[in-house]
Order: structure tokens, then C-alpha cells, then sequence
């Protein structure tokens, strides 16, 4: 058995469409909603609801959170997923890259161009690579997104393609 942390932190992977105001937005968690109706034999998944906010508004004292939760799951020796908006993604994943340099497990990133449950979403695509990436990826920190898993100092987001692409130089 092995136990997985997924700390949520909203982005658009969890945007919800709202029927009062005709916008998407972060209004509540949701990525348990969606682990329950995948097959994960021999996983414990342990959801961990940190924020939901939409990364564009992310400031460091939000990645401070992230870091401080990081910290303390550490503790377990388990793998770590975040779902995380892909705007300021990289960003976050530099932020933990460079305080914590030496891992012992795989942290992973993963969002989504459009919404968990929206027709045509990336969203259960990213997280379900992601849950397989975690048993298969070595100690460091990466973006798993679109079939793909990028060290998080070789990728960015290229918005003109919709997804990330590998960098040639280290960040």
C-alpha cells in the first residue's frame, strides 16, 4: 500500500462554474469528488484542502503555506501531489525546489486548462498521470501535465500552445 498526499491549492482544476454570477471560479474543493471514482487499488490517498485560489493571485506568503504543509507531510516519507493553477505554477515548484533541496520523495504539479468536469478537460487526464507518476519518479520536484513530466527547472508554460514545454537551460 502505498499513501499519496494531494494538497489542493484551487487553480483551474477545481474552478466550479457558478449559475449566480455566470463566471468560473474557486468556490470549493472538489478533487475528492473526482480520486473517489477512479480505480486506485493499493493507494491511500490523503486529500489535504491548503486554499482555492486561482493562481494569478498567488503571493509568496501563499507559497510560504504551501511550503509549511510540504514540510510537515514530509515528515511520512510519502509522495506529494499539487494541484495547482498553471499560471504561477513553475513558480511554486522553483519556490519549494529551492528550499528543499534535499528530497527524500517525488513532489508533483499538475493543473489544468479547463476545469475538473468540463467537456473536453485535461483535468482527470493530469491527475491520473500524476498519481502514476508519483510511484514511478525518483526524489525531486516536477510538472506532470498532458502526458509529459518536466523537472521543475526545465519547464515552462507556453500560453500560445495551451501546455508546457521543456526549457534547455536550468532555471
Amino acid at each position: 500500500m502505498i499513501r499519496i498526499y494531494v494538497l489542493t491549492t484551487g487553480g483551474t482544476i477545481e474552478k466550479i462554474y457558478s449559475e449566480q454570477t455566470g463566471e468560473v471560479a474557486n468556490l470549493e474543493n472538489k478533487i475528492d469528488r473526482y480520486l473517489r471514482i477512479l480505480r486506485l487499488p493499493d493507494s491511500e490517498i490523503k486529500i489535504v484542502p491548503l486554499m482555492n485560489i486561482d493562481s494569478l493571485n498567488m503571493k509568496d506568503s501563499d507559497r510560504a503555506k504551501i511550503l509549511d504543509e510540504v514540510q510537515r507531510l514530509l515528515r511520512d516519507k510519502a509522495p506529494i501531489l499539487i494541484t495547482h493553477g498553471t499560471d504561477t505554477m513553475v513558480e511554486t515548484g522553483l519556490y519549494l525546489h529551492r528550499a528543499l533541496p534535499q528530497l527524500e520523495i517525488p513532489i508533483v504539479l499538475t493543473g489544468a486548462m479547463a476545469p475538473l468536469g468540463f467537456e473536453g478537460s485535461d483535468a482527470l487526464q493530469n491527475l491520473t498521470e500524476s498519481l502514476m507518476a508519483l510511484r514511478l519518479l525518483p526524489p525531486g520536484i516536477y510538472v506532470v501535465s498532458h502526458n509529459q513530466v518536466f523537472p521543475i527547472t526545465n519547464v515552462r508554460k507556453n500560453k500560445a500552445l495551451g501546455r508546457f514545454v521543456r526549457t534547455e537551460n536550468p532555471v
